[in-house]
């Protein structure tokens, strides 16, 4: 297979920091690439370059052998080359065609309407897709929303198309249902780059593998020159993945329990509807469910970020329904928040100062009036050791840590205080195996101490893995609660998407 895309020895640097250093890379026309890197390892740099976003310090990129310039997105579209993101680029109150042709150049002001739907729809057809040309994009699942925006790129005609952790969002019917999309359009000879940490999917849809670690590029391995365990180690490299242990002991003790919750968005549609939940002493309930179908509401009205307009929230026999963030964290709930940078830190402020944002007026931390520089520093030395955080030079501000630098800053926060109750939110989104292990370790830990977890994830494997009890959601309801030693992905699939029903565990 001839190369479609070939970048040879880019660099691209930030004040202070190489992101990307010497990385050489290739995709075949007709092939699925997937691009494996811890946190930092320089992906989104690579992509970012690759989309006209940043330009290289030096390099080149090559599209059919000839030599090319990306200044902006419009120059790589130019080239045909397309990237679907994790945030996905779309007008919620438009339709699913309005959506499309305004991703569209060149549409004339008096354009054919049918002549534009037809060829839309022939689009849908061809694959399959269930998808309402006339819908507003807010009604549609966040599935859907995917599809639309792979769509986009397909009616542009892009050649190469860059699909950034595309399974996140998506129950496991889904995501087998993108897979077979993915490989027709390969046996089309599009090329796909494709970036996940699931090695489930990395084994199952790979053509070829390159490992970024530290911005280089180490290796780039054919299908029958990998598996899980080489794929790990290479990842990783010397850094050690924390071992632990799962509970098998858990108190019939509740210590959180839910009864018939309404919560209600800023459109007045219930995010939660008359929902109920147990949580045991030393559990940790894993609540599986497509994003969207009201988890985050679920985790921000236990935490007093949202209130509720019926129903109870008991936490060792004490009504918290009406509490507030600060109530909630007094009666005992940590909270690991989905969005790490916007509300989980104070990115100007330094590691130190972010450790004790929620003790600070602790007399541990204060001299009279004043803070205590001296106890604020041995707090945060202790924190940084205990949780194998890298913080860089005293005084640095959290922003310019990795992702999971910051995961590891908010989870020493939250659990320094010994709660009764940890919600954690979608805690190892976007983090490389290390860091995702070191979460789970964490929350193991905090079982055996007699914490009880509420884990909120995207991922089956790890809800599965780590999970007393998996409770299910759909459309902001309770749809039932599954054992995770006695049931299948498609099973879960099915509740998540409200086709099946399940029972008590």
């Amino acid at each position: 297979m001839a190369d479609f895309l070939r970048i040879e020895h880019i660099r691209k640097t930030f004040p202070g920091v190489v992101a990307l250093d010497d990385v050489s890379f290739s995709v075949a026309s007709g092939e699925i690439h997937t691009l494996l890197g811890e946190n930092g390892a320089g992906k989104s740099t690579l992509m970012n370059v690759l989309t006209g976003l940043y330009h290289p310090d030096r390099g080149e990129i090559r599209i059919d052998g000839e030599k090319i310039s990306l200044t902006s997105p419009r120059d790589s579209l130019a080239y045909g080359i397309g990237m679907v993101h994790q945030h996905f680029m779309l007008v919620p109150a438009h339709s699913v065609f309005e959506n499309i042709l305004l991703a569209l150049d060149n549409v004339p002001n008096l354009f054919n309407r049918k002549k534009y739907q037809t060829k839309v729809q022939n689009l849908i057809d061809e694959f399959g897709l269930e998808l309402d040309l006339d819908m507003p994009v807010w009604k549609l699942s966040i599935g859907a929303q995917q599809w639309i925006e792979l769509i986009k790129l397909l009616m542009r005609d892009c050649r190469l198309l860059i699909l950034d952790e595309p399974t996140a969002v998506l129950t496991p019917q889904e995501a087998d249902r993108l897979f077979a999309v993915l490989e027709r359009l390969k046996n089309q000879g599009k090329s796909i780059i494709f970036i996940s940490h699931k090695m489930r999917e990395v084994m199952q849809i790979s053509d070829r593998v390159t490992i970024l670690k530290k911005g280089h590029s180490i290796t780039s391995l054919k299908r029958d020159e990998f598996d899980e365990n080489k794929l790990a180690s290479l990842m990783i490299g010397d850094d050690k993945i924390p071992q632990w242990q799962k509970n098998l002991q858990m108190s019939d003790e509740i210590v959180l329990e839910i009864q018939q919750l309404s919560v209600r968005n800023d459109r007045g549609l219930a995010d939660l509807d008359s929902f109920d939940l147990e949580l045991k002493k030393g559990e940790i309930l894993g609540i599986a469910g497509v994003a969207g179908n009201g988890q985050k509401a679920l985790a921000e009205v236990l935490t007093g970020l949202k209130t509720a307009s019926q129903g109870r929230i008991m936490a060792k026999g004490q009504d918290i329904t009406s509490s507030d963030a600060k109530k909630s964290y007094i009666a005992g709930i940590a909270h690991i928040p989905e969005d790490r940078k916007s509300i989980g830190i104070a990115p100007d402020m330094s590691v130190d100062d972010n450790l004790i944002m929620k003790s600070f007026k602790n007399g541990a931390f204060s001299r009279w009036i004043f803070q205590d520089k001296k106890a604020i520093r041995r707090n945060a030395n202790e924190k940084i050791e205990q949780f194998a955080i890298k913080s860089g030079p005293d005084g640095t501000p959290i922003r310019y840590l990795s992702g999971g630098n910051i995961q590891k800053v908010i989870i020493a926060r939250e659990l320094s205080e010994k709660p009764a109750v940890l919600v954690a939110l979608y805690p190892t989104r976007g983090l490389d195996i290390g860091s995702a292990e070191y979460v789970h370790k964490v929350i193991a830990d905090g079982a055996d101490q007699g914490m009880g977890t509420i884990l909120i994830a995207e991922d089956l494997d790890e809800l599965l893995k780590l999970s007393d009890r998996i409770a299910v959601m759909f459309r902001g309801q309770l749809v039932g609660y599954v054992d995770p030693r006695n049931t299948t992905r498609e099973e879960i699939g099915l509740m998540m998407s409200g086709e099946k029903q399940g029972g008590a565990v």
